[in-house]
């Protein structure tokens, strides 16, 4: 048996794989210890512990990140070099904002530490390290008494003997992050960033899969890497960094895989949970990026190239001071959630406007194990339809407009802004909300193709059971392109990939089970930016690259090619997890139902009573346990054999 686990903000999910078919579930989360909801829900499905083999999705990284609440963390770097951080790239939020608020450094001034170890751009020692600045760092790290430490020094990825020394003296009860194991590239900011996230929120991530671990000793539990590949949970809190998208990533992954079996391998994606929405495109393979962010901070290790914005299903709405209807970025998350959930919410979400337009049905969330309650949805809307001087229904429907705007602004970021057109690609939504907005964001992007996925509600948890075990390594080069040859290319690439083969022999799988995927960021001399193109041969890439560049920025430049980094992406073997075809529907015949602002009334169509092939025109809703879907005037489907529906613009 194979567990595939979502930690979101508002629920966690599940999706079990029993070697036959799939069995669905969903519960509300338990922010305060991620654990409890799903041991609570393994527990609601009956499953024995031996045997099963978890794949887990975690937020714990990425919520410790956003909410400032890593550990005590000490940042050592090279003599003058202690501000690192804290200057970073010296961008200003606000261009022209001249009395910006103070921002707090990364790491505080005491905690920062400089010491010898200096190497140069060519890989020599130009400090030496000496006995005398170890200990003294050791007393100083005895003085600051932290959970855990950061080492940065510069052109480490040249040279990691002085990283490797400073680690040797520090105790084994301090989590070490090393930046020439962590990120060995170049741009000392972007290493020490991800240097220090490491470190910040490792202890915790590695404390609470010490606890899941514990509580389930009899399962394999392995967690969802940023880049789409699963690592096994008793290594994962070394890098915790690599997990910082580990929950979106589990749905890009469970996309791809419904889209191949589909034949739609041309995707723009949108993740609707509570808390926010990801977006992203996939064009036969996941996309990867080293320019990713987490709030405030750059992360330079390989993550999935994604765009996510505060616009969920628990997204509050609220007037601006000049009385504007503004929705999110807060959200009521799953405590004290949806005022509509019963918790004790009071502010207007956008679940409770879509409740309120009749497109989420009160007897029908969830397949009927929540019932929401219509009442005190109106109730928490009717002071901003007051102040707008507006019915309830009416200010419900602007909730939902500005969101879907939102969202619609979010997806041509991820595809206009890059030169793709989405027509040419098929919108797939997903998480719990995102079938409600599906028509209305393909009609503003001129779309003309939407697949809603089946069980689109934990898609996610989905996406933990295809990702395949894999190590994503990468280093420095920084020489032009005529200056390196094939062959010390190759031996670049053969050294990462025999590190990787490694780790994933250590974890059961056998080099013969693993490929690897090799390529190059290259950019012009003299740029900052680089492009990641995969490797065939110098020619090849060569051209590749002027291509991409061209789609890209609209030009390309008579300029020497410089490689930046190599990098290998190592796989193992693809789950064999074979996707149930739709069941014989059960008899449950459609019903009509109203839905405001709509003239004719919506047929209300339950998913397990679709049969394959059956076409559905609207206005319609489909619901099911995970999530429901507002059909739109205009839009007709058909199921397909394995019970997601495709859906054409009339």
């Amino acid at each position: 048996m194979i567990l595939g686990v979502d930690t979101g903000g508002t629920f966690t999910d599940f999706v079990l794989f029993d070697g036959q078919s799939l069995r669905i579930h969903k519960r509300l989360s338990t922010p305060h210890a991620p654990e409890e909801a799903i041991l609570a829900g393994i527990d609601d499905l009956g499953v024995p512990a031996a045997g099963l083999t978890i794949i887990h999705g975690s937020t714990v990284a990425t919520n410790a990140a956003l909410e400032g609440k890593g550990v005590r963390t000490v940042f050592i770097t090279n003599h003058g070099l202690k501000d690192m951080l804290t200057i970073g790239r010296q961008a200003r939020r606000e261009l022209y904002n001249l009395r910006p608020p103070q921002v707090e450094p990364p790491v505080p001034a005491p905690l920062c530490l400089e010491t010898g170890g200096r190497i140069s751009a060519t890989g020599q020692i130009i400090e030496p390290l000496s006995r005398d600045q170890l200990d003294t760092l050791a007393q100083q790290l005895r003085a600051l008494a932290p959970e855990a430490v950061a080492i940065n020094l510069l052109f480490s990825f040249l040279n990691d003997a002085p990283e490797r020394a400073i680690e040797a003296i520090i105790d084994d009860d301090i989590f070490v992050s090393r930046s020439s194991a962590i990120l060995p590239e170049y741009k000392e900011y972007e290493r020490g960033i991800a240097t220090w996230l490491n470190a910040w929120v490792g202890p915790l991530v590695e404390h609470y899969l010490q606890r899941l671990q514990h509580q389930m000793s009899d399962a394999s539990i392995a967690v969802m890497q940023s880049s789409g590949g699963t690592i096994a949970a008793d290594k994962a809190g070394r890098v915790a960094v690599r997990m910082l998208l580990s929950g979106p990533a589990g749905g890009l992954a469970g996309a791809k895989e419904i889209g191949q079996r589909a034949g739609r391998e041309r995707l723009l994606t949108f993740d609707m949970g509570g808390t926010s929405t990801d977006v992203a495109l996939i064009d036969g393979d996941l996309k990867l990026t080293n320019e990713g962010h987490i709030g405030p901070y750059p992360v330079a290790v390989p993550m999935v190239d994604m765009h996510t914005i505060g616009a969920g299903g628990g997204s509050i709405a609220y007037l601006d001071h000049g009385g504007m209807l503004q929705v999110g970025p807060e959200s009521a998350g799953a405590a004290p959630g949806p005022a509509c959930y019963g918790k004790g919410g009071t502010h207007a979400t956008v679940t409770d406007a879509n409740l309120v337009l009749g497109r989420l049905r009160s007897d029908a969330f969830l397949g009927g194990a929540m019932a929401l309650d219509t009442s005190a949805a109106r109730q928490a809307i009717a002071p901003l339809a007051a102040a707008l001087e507006l019915s309830i229904e009416a200010t419900a429907e602007g909730i939902i407009r500005i969101a879907n705007e939102h969202m619609a602004q979010a997806l041509r970021v991820i595809s206009v802004q890059r030169g793709e057109d989405p027509k040419a690609y098929t919108l797939m939504p997903f998480g719990g909300a995102g079938g409600l907005h599906v028509c209305a964001l393909a009609t503003a992007l001129g779309m003309e193709t939407i697949l809603v996925p089946v069980n689109g509600g934990v898609l996610s948890a989905f996406g933990m059971l295809v990702g395949r075990r894999s190590r994503e390594l990468s280093r420095t080069v920084a020489k032009q392109i005529e200056q390196v040859s094939a062959e010390q290319l190759d031996a670049q690439f053969s050294a990462l990939e025999t590190q990787a083969f490694e780790a994933l022999q250590d974890e059961g799988v056998s080099r013969q089970q693993s490929s690897s995927q090799r390529s190059l960021d290259l950019r012009y001399s003299g740029q900052a930016y680089s492009l990641n193109i995969p490797w065939q041969d110098i020619e090849t890439s060569t051209t590749r690259f002027h291509q991409q560049h061209q789609q890209r920025y609209g030009h390309r430049l008579q300029r020497p090619l410089e490689i930046v980094n190599v990098r290998v992406h190592v796989k193992g073997p693809k789950p064999a997890i074979e996707l149930p075809r739709n069941s014989q529907p059960r008899n449950a015949a459609p019903r009509t139902v109203a839905l405001y602002g709509i003239d004719q009334p919506a047929t209300l169509y339950q998913r397990d009573a679709l049969s394959t092939g059956e076409r559905i025109r609207g206005p319609a809703l489909i619901a099911e346990q995970v999530a429901t879907t507002f059909i739109e005037s205009g839009w007709e489907g058909e199921i397909d054999q394995y019970g997601n529906i495709a859906l054409q613009r009339g």
